[in-house]
């Protein structure tokens, strides 16, 4: 199936070569078109705070659709790369977690690459959660129902987080919501098949591995350098997985939804294929994206609010 025509025209309008240069050009071109965005989802309450990062606080953004006390909470990770993206980047998303799953959003802003490489992210993501569980009341949220959530690499720090948890003993979050996550798994079809897909490239994905991972051997970093090799994954989440045809990770986000499923997990796995890498960041600018996004959003508030 072909791209969906409103996505390619907006696609066409973003520079081809944003991901080749250096990383501080790349989040400047991003931070500049984000600035033109008018917010069309409005909220009772938006506000920025820090939360307890690995070794910082870290700047995070509180959402919230009602002041209703003791809302559930998804705790959101954005995307790029690990790289590129924060709060402002992801905002429109998160407004539309809070507004459909009606509930508190906390989307953290967590240290990029290659300032702070791998594991940097993985550190401030677990570190976030293993915050909200016990502080999750100071934001007149209910500690018992918290989500994760984040798009590509944002997914996978959720399902990263997911992991750690079972691995510390803690609870598992009511629902791991991933958004066409990377997994470190290699050679799959679509990566072969979208190497020259838009916005995300086989070339955008060398440059955004590199960056994280500072041209170390990854196997010499641990499982959750790639979670996608990671044999055990019994005992996680519920997952909602969605996947996009167009897009080099399509099958990295398949087999892990797959793999999460033969472990026992209940999994539900999204695909459209008339979309590409990164669609839920255009959900407020293409109807088609708006549409894909209806499901998760019902999952997210069906965990939420059981």
């Amino acid at each position: 199936m072909t791209i969906d025509p409103q996505l390619v025209e907006l696609l066409g309008v973003l520079p081809d070569d944003l991901f080749v240069g250096d990383a501080a050009t790349a989040r400047a071109t991003i931070d500049a078109g984000v600035a033109l965005l008018p917010v069309l989802t409005e909220l009772a309450r938006v506000e920025d705070r820090t939360v307890p990062g690995a070794v910082d606080a870290r700047p995070a953004r509180v959402y919230r659709p009602s002041e209703e006390p003791g809302l559930p909470v998804t705790l959101f990770f954005h995307g790029g790369g690990f790289v590129i993206g924060g709060l402002d980047s992801h905002d429109a998303l998160a407004r539309r977690i809070a507004r459909h799953a009606n509930c508190v959003v906390v989307s953290l802003d967590y240290r990029l690459a290659p300032e702070f490489p791998f594991p940097a992210a993985t550190e401030d993501a677990f570190a976030a959660y293993r915050w909200l569980l016990d502080h999750a009341g100071e934001l007149g949220a209910d500690p018992a129902r918290i989500a994760l959530a984040g798009d590509s690499a944002g997914a996978t720090l959720s399902a990263t987080v997911c992991l750690l948890a079972r691995e510390h003993g803690l609870p598992q979050p009511a629902l791991q919501m991933l958004w066409y996550p990377t997994t470190g798994v290699e050679g799959t079809a679509s990566q072969v098949e979208n190497a020259d897909a838009p916005l995300l490239t086989a070339a955008s994905i060398a440059w955004f591995l590199d960056h994280y991972f500072g041209g170390r051997g990854l196997d010499d970093l641990g499982p959750y350098a790639r979670i996608g090799t990671i044999e055990d994954l019994s005992g996680l989440a519920p997952a909602h997985v969605v996947i996009a045809g167009h897009d080099p990770l399509r099958d990295e986000g398949a087999d892990y939804a797959e793999r999460l499923r033969a472990a026992g997990n209940t999994v539900e796995c999204e695909s459209f294929d008339d979309m590409v890498h990164g669609f839920m960041s255009f959900v407020d600018l293409v109807p088609r994206c708006e549409e894909c996004a209806t499901g998760s959003f019902a999952a997210l508030h069906r965990a939420l609010h059981p």
